[in-house]
């Protein structure tokens, strides 16, 4: 599959010593181009024929029915809960993130192993899992849903309830891109700024809120893509009120189990853009992140 190369070094004693080296990523023209086929295929044939068809059967009936779709009182108030939802979630999640990252990367204490399990708990736990959670806590037969129900207080099928579910399953997403990076960055800048006489908000927001200023901001954008396409644990605690409790995807889901393919399509695509907005703003992230440690690297070089 790859090519091999012979180099020569002269020893000590000034014998030649030939080593062969062999360049794995330099495979034949045919390798390369039946890897190149296959992966093109595998993404042509499950992210762009679906995401196409999305958009041909939200346009099947013209411009004229795509915009209809949206003048339903009840898709207008789905994506009034979607984007409320996520302006709650997503700034929870970012001082979340930041304080659990701060406290993992740059302080030493016991049970901090125990501290990165309970961040990942989300990525191990089924959605459906976790909004029965909050049903057994919240629930009228959950452990405070008698207590809430005397004051007044309504969670389960209400949106407190929607927020506390969708909070749980992206809180991780921003301290998990944060802890890696500022456990490399290290503490030797804010020991320095510390040193200098700067108090721990001004260490925070001039010398570590710089550093890790790209990683947040991917952090929340994934936040925020989940936030507003969650679909299991909003499910179970929406109680898919219609005009109250259902998100876009929940409200998909009831137009598309009523075979109105053409509306439930056209929110879908809603949701499609989202995707897309957030893959393009994913990739200049990344590509601003890279930049940035191309340059750190570089100037360490010429230090």
């Amino acid at each position: 599959m790859g090519t091999a190369s012979l180099s020569h070094e002269a020893s000590a004693d000034g014998a030649t010593a030939f080593r062969v080296t062999r360049v794995v990523t330099d495979e034949r023209p045919w390798a390369r181009w039946l890897l190149i086929g296959v992966t093109v295929t595998f993404l042509s044939l499950f992210l762009v024929v679906p995401l196409a068809a999305v958009f041909a059967e939200a346009f099947r009936k013209g411009l004229g029915a795509y915009l209809a779709s949206f003048r339903d009182p009840n898709a207008l108030a789905a994506i009034r809960l979607t984007l409320l939802t996520a302006a709650i979630a997503v700034p929870a999640n970012l001082v979340f993130g930041v304080a659990a990252a701060w406290c993992i990367a740059k302080f030493e204490f016991r049970g901090k192993s125990l501290l990165i399990s309970l961040i990942d708990i989300p990525f191990a736990v089924s959605p459906v899992v976790s909004g029965l959670i909050y049903m057994l806590l919240f629930g009228m037969q959950g452990w405070f849903g008698p207590w809430l129900a005397e004051r007044g207080i309504q969670v389960i099928f209400a949106v407190p309830g929607i927020v506390l579910a969708t909070i749980f399953v992206t809180f991780p997403f921003v301290a998990r891109e944060l802890i890696p990076l500022m456990q490399e960055q290290g503490t030797e800048e804010e020991q320095a700024a510390v040193s200098l006489g700067a108090s721990g908000w001004q260490t925070f927001r001039r010398v570590t809120l710089p550093n890790i200023k790209w990683a947040l901001l991917y952090g929340v954008i994934l936040s925020n893509a989940r936030a507003m396409g969650e679909f299991g644990a909003v499910s179970v605690v929406s109680g898919h009120i219609r005009g109250k409790t259902n998100t876009m995807p929940l409200h998909v889901e009831i137009l598309y189990n009523e075979y109105n393919f053409v509306a439930a399509f056209a929110v879908a695509s809603l949701l499609a853009l989202l995707a897309l907005a957030t893959l393009v703003l994913k990739t200049l992230v990344e590509w601003q992140m890279q930049r940035q440690v191309t340059e750190a690297l570089e100037l360490r070089e010429e230090t």
